[in-house]
């Protein structure tokens, strides 16, 4: 299914008006059924929704038992419906949420406890030719302006990028592709293009993620999370510049 869409609309520049076309993203509903029953809705990008309802059960602890990924059914129309196979049942039944910057999937999981325990040393050049990359790749953004990336690297290249209207989408989709590939996050970076809350920061926390980066700000909150998890959490990653909040060890200087 297409990212993005053309619609017609007027411009106003200073005194002049012109009908024109332009790019919006495409916003889909997912509803995510476990065993047939009804667990959750949320809108996103309508690519990669496989990895998408990965990443979002692992991170969310949406099931409690066992669930198989491989026999995940995906039937796309007006809304996209996933079924997921599991032994286990619901975990906080059913949720409806949007992918507004401020909500995101919340379904009251408790925060990651311990810490990191990767030693992995990442070198100021890298860290800023792998951002550099990453903004060239957002052909959605430039497009519309109207969503958000994330990828996952290690301290050469990137190894998958994704899109989407919700930077919580983005972030799950990145993990969810991690997980189904069998790619370990030992000695990866997530490259993120929004801001660096809570949430996104405690996904990568409970995946042993060690280093998270973005050209926007954290919150007070995600730079605890972050301290406390031993995790590398950098902001404002602008050229030449950058701010590095905690887990200033595994950063070369």
């Amino acid at each position: 299914m297409d990212s993005f869409n053309k619609v017609p609309i007027l411009r106003i520049r200073e005194s002049a008006a012109e009908e024109v076309g332009d790019f919006v993203a495409v916003e889909m509903k997912v509803r995510i059924s476990v065993n047939g029953k009804h667990a959750l809705s949320l809108f996103c990008s309508p690519q990669m929704i496989r990895e998408l309802v990965v990443g979002i059960v692992y991170n969310e602890g949406l099931i409690s038992g066992g669930w198989c990924a491989e026999r995940l059914s995906i039937e796309y129309g007006d809304v996209i419906h996933v079924d997921i196979p599991a032994t286990g049942t619901i975990a906080k039944g059913e949720r409806t949420v949007t992918s507004g910057c401020a909500v995101g999937i919340s379904l009251d999981r408790k925060l990651p406890g311990g810490k990191i325990s990767d030693a992995s040393v990442f070198r100021l050049q890298d860290i800023r030719g792998l951002y550099r990359d990453f903004q060239k790749r957002s052909e959605g953004y430039k497009a519309t302006g109207g969503v958000h990336s994330a990828a996952l690297a290690d301290a050469n290249k990137t190894i998958v990028f994704t899109e989407d209207i919700g930077r919580h989408n983005a972030v799950d989709k990145v993990i969810g592709y991690a997980l189904l590939e069998d790619i370990p996050f030992h000695g990866k970076i997530m490259l993120a293009s929004g801001r660096l809350s809570s949430e996104i920061v405690s996904k990568c926390a409970r995946c042993g993620i060690p280093v998270i980066i973005s050209r926007a700000a954290p919150t007070s909150l995600s730079v605890e999370i972050a301290g406390a998890a031993d995790l590398t959490l950098i902001g404002f990653v602008r050229g030449d510049r950058m701010n590095i909040y905690t887990g200033r060890h595994r950063i070369a200087l």
